[in-house]
């Protein structure tokens, strides 16, 4: 009889620890599922930080070339015969050239940070620098748009004195 109970007794404990066992799997495999889930969101957020990047390098150089092209353009008309613009267009033109190369820069720089973030391991770590790299292309948008802004204003303005020393 106390066989039989020790039987039972053992059988119940091995039920017990294989339902312990089999529960401990499972909340593994949600965690791993939870995490595959995390880290495919954030390649996606990855992603469309590339691509909102590639679509503002776009942008940007359309605009630059804009740019160039009306510099160009006033270039091209009747020199002013007193050179006083001459050095006002190779001003603009320094501008648009230093433009150009800082948005090389930063084209690199912005692969470079993508590259490190997707190397991150830590999940919260790599959130917070998806983070951070998205309110530094905002930034960096408006510091731009600042800048062509100003080119632009130059631009105009050399036009507008180009027009007004014409006979």
């Amino acid at each position: 009889m106390i066989s039989s109970f020790y039987r039972i007794l053992l059988g119940l404990t091995l039920c017990v620890g294989l339902t312990r066992g089999i529960a401990s799997a499972a909340a593994d495999q949600v965690e791993e599922i939870k995490q595959e889930q995390t880290k495919a969101r954030q390649q996606e957020q990855i992603n469309e930080i590339r691509r909102q990047e590639q679509i503002e390098t776009l942008k940007r150089d359309q605009q630059l070339n804009q740019a160039q092209q009306q510099l160009d353009q006033l270039k091209q008309q009747k020199p002013d015969p007193s050179g006083v613009h001459q050095p006002q267009a190779q001003q603009t033109q320094r501008e648009l050239d230093q433009l150009k190369n800082d948005l090389q820069i930063k084209r690199l720089q912005n692969e470079l940070q993508i590259n490190q973030i997707q190397r991150e391991q830590n999940q919260s770590r790599q959130q917070e620098q998806i983070r951070k790299l998205q309110r530094q292309q905002q930034m960096e948008f408006l510091q731009d748009q600042n800048r062509k802004n100003q080119t632009q204003l130059d631009l105009d303005r050399l036009r507008q004195q180009q027009q007004f020393n014409k006979p």
